[in-house]
């Protein structure tokens, strides 16, 4: 295996629009409560949104080379899934990357580290989902892998999986389940979508979710109405 590798099954454009829509929680339970990063990576800015082909980076930590290397050769509509061992202690992402990644457009960055510069960044509207913020410098000397398989919070992420990051984490999908995890997602929007409709008409969730069974196996004592 190549320690930078440029050839990879990537999804189509049209296929990522679609997932435009989604969101990751509803993603993360259609394929069976998998792919949903842990709770500490979070979008710097609340409301922050961005779905895209991950292109995954190891890099060493507290060094930006890879990073660098990585924004050189990226397509649009990629999105960087950084892996930096977790370390927190130094800004890896900064405004002047930011500029160069815009102009190769790629659509953010998800990362097991930290980012700085964030708000002439903000101003250049590019998501970052990370574990902290750092203003600390990075060196860039030391060697790494790009579009090698990651680790990044819990979640093993390949090259050309779908990385989808909104208000509630991080979710990814393997490239491979993508059109089944779509399908999958649609349906389970309009399923609640109807349940939603129900609740508007004034039934209960208790009822309509199946949960009062479960609330009676439990034996629970209830105090009646007079």
């Amino acid at each position: 295996m190549y320690q930078v590798v440029k050839s990879y099954p990537r999804p189509s454009e049209e296929l990522l629009k679609q997932y435009q829509s989604m969101q990751a929680a509803t993603l993360h339970e259609v394929m069976g409560k998998r792919g949903a990063m842990t709770h500490d990576i979070r979008p710097v800015w609340p409301g922050s949104f961005v779905v895209g082909s991950a292109l995954t980076v190891k890099a060493r930590p507290g060094d930006n080379l890879m990073l660098h290397k990585a924004v050189s050769m990226a397509r649009p509509g990629d999105i960087l899934v950084v892996d930096v061992d977790g370390f927190c202690e130094g800004g890896i992402w900064g405004e002047i990357i930011t500029t160069a990644a815009k102009m190769k457009g790629i659509c953010g960055i998800v990362t097991n580290g930290s980012v700085r510069d964030t708000m002439p960044i903000r101003e250049l509207d590019f998501p970052m989902f990370c574990r902290g913020i750092s203003m600390k410098g990075t060196t860039k000397m030391t060697p790494g892998t790009i579009n090698n398989p990651v680790i990044v919070c819990g979640v093993t992420v390949h090259p050309g999986d779908i990385v989808l990051g909104d208000n509630d984490g991080v979710v990814v999908v393997p490239l491979a389940e993508a059109e089944e995890v779509l399908k999958a997602a649609r349906q389970k929007e309009a399923a609640e979508a109807a349940i939603m409709e129900k609740v508007r008409a004034g039934e209960c969730t208790m009822d309509l979710l199946g949960i009062q069974k479960a609330f009676d196996a439990l034996g629970l004592s209830e105090e009646q109405e007079g």
